[in-house]
């Protein structure tokens, strides 16, 4: 239970990867894009997600099919996980401190996707990762998991720091508001009877 196997094939890319929403945090992570891994890795040990993911992609062309992708594959994952939503808490929000930097994120499993976000980096480029991409996973994500998703940088000047912290928040909200509440086991929470 509350887990997922995802598999997608494109003319872009080939995705396997597999969720566990009731993990220790344990990131198998090889995706093509050396910074991506990184963040991915961090969102499984922040969120107590074990997360494996493989991906072939058209890398030679840029990052830019591997990490919308790969968004699009995590977020229909999370869905397939959670199933018909009984018990979960539903909402999680997290403000979390690099250094220099503070991200706020917030999320409501609520089977309405949306991206709200406004982190402003600094740079275009951290390392050869494109950080305009990070906008772009996020939108892929939220629209296949079907949560509404806010992230607001309240602080910071490093872009690695500002994404990383970003990636760090995200998991940590999501890690909420996936965990069951046991009071409301059996519910599903919301006075519709169903999120979506």
């Amino acid at each position: 239970m509350r887990h997922a196997e995802i598999k997608r094939k494109t003319a872009e890319t080939d995705i396997a990867l597999t969720l566990e929403l009731n993990g220790t945090g344990k990131g198998k992570i090889q995706s093509g894009c050396g910074f991506l891994d990184h963040m991915l890795t961090l969102f499984a040990k922040h969120g107590r997600f074990d997360l494996a993911l493989s991906c072939t992609g058209d890398t030679q062309v840029d990052d830019h099919h591997t990490v919308e992708d790969i968004g699009i594959c995590l977020g229909r994952a999370f869905t397939e996980a959670l199933g018909e939503k009984k018990g979960i808490r539903r909402y999680g929000d997290t403000v979390l401190p690099m250094d220099e930097t503070l991200v706020l994120s917030a999320v409501d499993i609520s089977g309405r996707g949306g991206y709200y976000g406004s982190l402003e980096i600094p740079t275009s480029k951290v390392g050869s990762f494109d950080t305009e991409l990070c906008a772009e996973f996020w939108i892929a994500f939220a629209r296949e998991a079907g949560i509404t998703l806010h992230i607001r940088k309240l602080a910071g000047s490093n872009s690695h720091h500002i994404i990383e912290g970003a990636f760090k928040s995200v998991a940590r909200s999501l890690r909420q508001a996936v965990a069951i509440d046991p009071a409301f086991a059996e519910d599903v929470p919301s006075t519709k009877g169903m999120l979506g």
